[in-house]
């Protein structure tokens, strides 16, 4: 890799698929600026195992689809003895790499900036010592991190721990109250590792210099405001936010060959009338689940597109590689056949962005990975909000009762969603006076997540500002 002697901008990737996407579309926004910027990216070592197993493979697809971005492949970081929480284990190959990126750093022509994905933070370190000014990349909503700031505040005030509130209510500024079991699974028990570990990330997120967020001021309001006041951390300097969302992968950009079959069937179909099914790149749900589902689309009687993925062997380790999923064998015997001209099942991927903007697509059932709540809202696309893991519970809160643009799958923490629920949430969203409120909520968001990237938008013009933040304004 060679590198122009102007200065450059160094993006520190986190491995997975939902944070790197968001930093390939950061790094354009440098490029569309004339700036020189290059993502480095950690390489997992060989005894990580499974965990890490798709990285690879990620970054490989990312960097052939972008052939203007620059990647940079750290070496893979001594770690004899691997922790068996995968979680961990990828906290601590973040943490063992930090001396290979500083001395990458300080390999480069003057580097103006590093930019941090969160999980990344440790890289702070290296950014003190060689005096480079150092950003946070924040790949989720502004209400997440509003509440992961005050967390250090809140557990050192508070005893207890949230897995035994269950359902009770949280309090955090800036945000709706947060049902204790809606938080991310990694801090539902201070006395674990990974809940101090997380802790100690949020509180180290003070000494950036600033903060990049995936979203846009009219949609997070209250949450940026409360960032802003620095009502999140009490008695503690908050860094300057910058609203820059919502990025996300350009539909045609993103389409490479030939345009896929289910946007061709999708045409065949009337306006708004499908249902689309999604629940991420790791997403998946239990073989009894993908029954409930089919018994409670057909019983709906509407149209769907429906991404079916194998479910895991074990439900804890969602993240391994699935084969693929042999369909009759899932899906209730004769439903294929009988939905056949009002259904498609795809197998493990379908091009989600093209997908939310085809106007025969009515409603997107979600697992509420922040990408995924930003292409269906920049798309106009009322939300059926089914989270799974990570933060994407605390999304879901924020999806239906702060922006409103969507609405629960009853069950979600239980066993199971009952068909009769996908029947009834479906028809809600569909049919009644309630899912057309949701559609006018939508089409004032879609106005406005196109304004913030228009000439003089809130998200453009805050980047601006933080281009000249650095001094690499026009």
């Amino acid at each position: 890799m060679e590198l122009e002697s102007n200065p450059v901008v160094v993006l520190h990737a986190c491995l997975g698929v939902g944070h790197l996407i968001p930093m390939v579309e950061l790094a354009k926004l440098f490029l569309r600026r004339g700036i020189s910027v290059v993502i480095a990216v950690p390489t997992p070592p060989a005894n990580t195992g499974d965990f890490f197993s798709s990285s690879g493979s990620a970054v490989a697809t990312l960097a052939a689809a972008n052939p203007s971005i620059s990647f940079h492949h750290l070496p893979p970081p001594d770690y004899p003895s691997p922790d068996p929480d995968p979680f961990m284990q990828m906290l601590d190959v973040l943490r063992l790499t930090v001396p290979s990126l500083l001395a990458f750093i300080r390999s480069l022509p003057p580097v103006a900036a590093l930019v941090l994905d969160l999980f990344c933070v440790e890289t702070l370190d290296a950014a003190a010592e060689t005096s480079v000014p150092a950003y946070l990349y924040y790949t989720s909503c502004a209400g997440d991190l509003a509440a992961f700031l005050h967390l250090p505040h809140y557990f050192a005030t508070t005893e207890g721990n949230f897995k035994d509130i269950g359902k009770g209510l949280l309090h955090f500024p800036g945000v709706p109250p947060i049902p204790a079991s809606d938080m991310p699974h990694t801090v539902l028990d201070r006395a674990t590792r990974a809940c101090a570990a997380r802790i100690r990330h949020y509180a180290r997120i003070p000494e950036a210099r600033g903060v990049l967020i995936n979203t846009f001021e009219w949609l997070e309001a209250r949450a940026v405001r409360a960032l802003r006041e620095g009502a999140c951390v009490p008695d503690r300097r908050t860094p300057q936010v910058y609203c820059i969302g919502p990025l996300i992968v350009n539909g045609e950009a993103a389409a490479k060959g030939e345009r896929h079959a289910c946007l061709s069937w999708l045409d065949a179909q009337p306006e708004r009338s499908v249902v689309f099914l999604c629940f991420g790149s790791l997403g998946a749900v239990s073989a009894a689940q993908l029954k409930e589902i089919a018994r409670g689309l057909e019983k709906s009687g509407h149209r769907f597109l429906w991404v079916v993925r194998s479910p895991p062997e074990d439900p804890t380790k969602f993240f391994l590689p699935r084969p693929e999923p042999d369909l009759d064998a899932l899906l209730p015997e004769g439903f294929l056949e009988r939905t056949r001209d009002r259904g498609l099942v795809l197998k493990m991927w379908a091009p989600q962005v093209e997908v939310l903007r085809h106007a025969a697509t009515g409603v997107f059932m979600t697992h509420c990975g922040w990408n995924s709540v930003l292409e269906g809202t920049s798309a106009g696309i009322p939300m059926l909000c089914w989270p799974q893991y990570a933060e994407q519970r605390l999304n879901k809160v924020f999806v239906v009762d702060e922006l409103k643009v969507g609405v629960v799958m009853e069950g979600y923490d239980e066993e199971l969603v009952k068909a009769e629920e996908v029947e009834k949430k479906v028809s809600l969203v569909m049919e009644s006076e309630e899912g057309e409120k949701l559609r006018e909520r939508l089409a004032l968001a879609k106005e406005k997540a196109a304004e913030a990237l228009a000439d003089n938008g809130s998200s453009l013009m805050a980047f601006s500002e933080f281009l000249k933040d650095l001094k690499l304004s026009e």
